[in-house]
């Protein structure tokens, strides 16, 4: 293990005052507390000089105002400060480490296991900013493309859903359903989960509420488009068609956790999954957001605000993390239920999650609204896109309990609709007859009669068979 003497670090202080363009490189993990004492005031004179000055002060100046020893590294070969910045690099993530196991050990101490994990991250995190972001005149069509390949928008599998989300959800991101008691939360991200699978991505639904069996029950009805009331009656069909359908569709893994875990908790799963099956999880489903309690212990479950936020913030990060576009629920309170409009005072725990969410969906739905096959949105947040306080609608197939685009069901109306007043027009036209030569005169009408009927015959075959697709 790297021994960073007082020497070295003498010498990490020397470099700096050498060369300004490395303490420009690494003034964000420049920390005077990271010295040992007797080199900590002319660290922290150093930094405070470049703070105020914007510039660095020469050895002379610092030996006179610290009583620092140091000596001037001008000679230095330019070819060594990119080892100097690495080492410094390594020093600054040693010593944050030190510090975080330290205050670690205090917080175990007081049982406050929550803030130990962040510390721990934040710590090993640490380093130079060697990302330097994109070049936006480089090349555009490269940089769309990865957007769309690796960090772009995935749609939800509602057509009027996703034009106003210009497109879907997007990695990265926590989208939030926000719905009254019996609005059908639930349903909605099962339905989402079968969307997403269908789309050949890899899903993992946590449930805090309903058991997994039943979950999967509801999908099965979804998946296989069975009445949810006759899954029970032919299982073997059942059993076929989810199989056939496996082979060419995402994972869909569906875990219960006990109400009051934590995002730490939904993470330890989702990584471990990760690790056994060694897939990418692309979309989780948190069923839902109001149940799961903050990593940091001392917040109240009674004070809503507070605790929402946290663990809003850590789905988001979580979300980051695993680069998948994360979905949950959350309840509307009780002034909502007569409301035609939602807005954020709707929200049970208020602002705390809008501002932490990207998208969030208040769902208008009631058990009544259901039995009539009808759901009903509202965009109340949207980060990336215009679409606040516009509505939705979508069919509910009640038997299925499949969620549906409008537009879809309406197409296939018209088309009906079309096809019908097709066959009225072949039908009043179907019996007219060909006048008939002269020389044929006695025998032509019942052959164009016959021709005329055996064309309508066919025509009426058409149609029949094309109203049944």
């Amino acid at each position: 293990m790297q021994q960073y003497t007082t020497e070295l670090q003498k010498l990490f202080l020397e470099m700096f005052l050498a060369d300004a363009e490395s303490f420009v490189r690494a003034q964000n993990i420049f920390r005077y507390s990271h010295y040992d004492a007797s080199l900590r005031d002319v660290a922290k004179f150093v930094h405070d000089y470049a703070q105020e000055y914007k510039t660095l002060p020469d050895v002379e100046i610092v030996n006179a105002k610290t009583g620092g020893q140091l000596q001037s590294a001008a000679d230095i070969d330019p070819k060594h400060f990119d080892w100097f910045l690495d080492e410094y690099e390594s020093f600054a993530r040693h010593k944050e480490l030190e510090s975080a196991i330290l205050a670690s050990a205090d917080l175990l101490e007081k049982g406050d296991y929550g803030p130990v994990e962040k510390l721990i991250k934040d710590a090993v995190q640490i380093g130079l900013t060697k990302d330097l972001g994109i070049d936006y005149f480089a090349d555009p069509k490269a940089r769309l493309q990865a957007l769309k390949d690796n960090n772009g928008v995935m749609p939800t599998g509602w057509k009027n859903f996703d034009k106003k989300l210009f497109g879907g959800f997007n990695r990265g991101e926590l989208n939030i359903f926000a719905g009254g008691s019996g609005a059908g939360k639930s349903l909605f991200l099962q339905n989402l989960a079968v969307n997403y699978a269908e789309q050949g991505m890899n899903c993992v639904y946590i449930t805090l509420e309903l058991s997994e069996n039943l979950t999967a029950m509801r999908m099965d009805a979804m998946m296989t488009d069975t009445p949810a009331r006759d899954i029970f009656k032919d299982l073997d069909t059942v059993d076929l068609k989810i199989k056939m359908k496996a082979k060419t569709l995402g994972k869909v893994r569906i875990k219960y956790i006990p109400s009051g875990a934590t995002a730490v908790d939904v993470r330890s799963y989702i990584k471990e999954f990760e690790i056994q099956h060694g897939i990418k999880c692309d979309v989780v489903l948190v069923d839902y957001l109001d149940l799961l309690m903050p990593m940091n212990k001392k917040v109240s479950p009674s004070d809503l605000f507070v605790k929402d936020k946290y663990v809003s913030e850590e789905l988001r990060n979580l979300a980051v993390d695993l680069n998948a576009i994360l979905i949950t629920a959350s309840q509307l309170n009780r002034a909502s239920v007569e409301e035609i409009e939602f807005d954020h005072s709707h929200i049970s725990g208020g602002l705390s999650k809008i501002q932490t969410a990207d998208n969030v969906i208040g769902i208008f739905t009631s058990r009544a609204m259901r039995e009539r096959g009808k759901y009903q949105i509202q965009f109340m947040k949207t980060r990336s896109s215009s679409g606040v306080g516009h509505k939705v609608d979508l069919e509910f197939n009640v038997d299925t309990l499949r969620i549906l685009d409008v537009a879809e069901e309406e197409e296939h109306q018209s088309f009906k609709k079309q096809s019908s007043s097709i066959y009225s027009n072949l039908k009043r036209t179907s019996t007219v007859t060909e006048e008939p030569k002269e020389e044929h005169k006695a025998s032509g009408d019942d052959i164009g009669k016959v021709k005329a009927n055996v064309e309508s015959s066919k025509i009426k075959e058409l149609i029949r068979n094309l109203n049944k697709k």
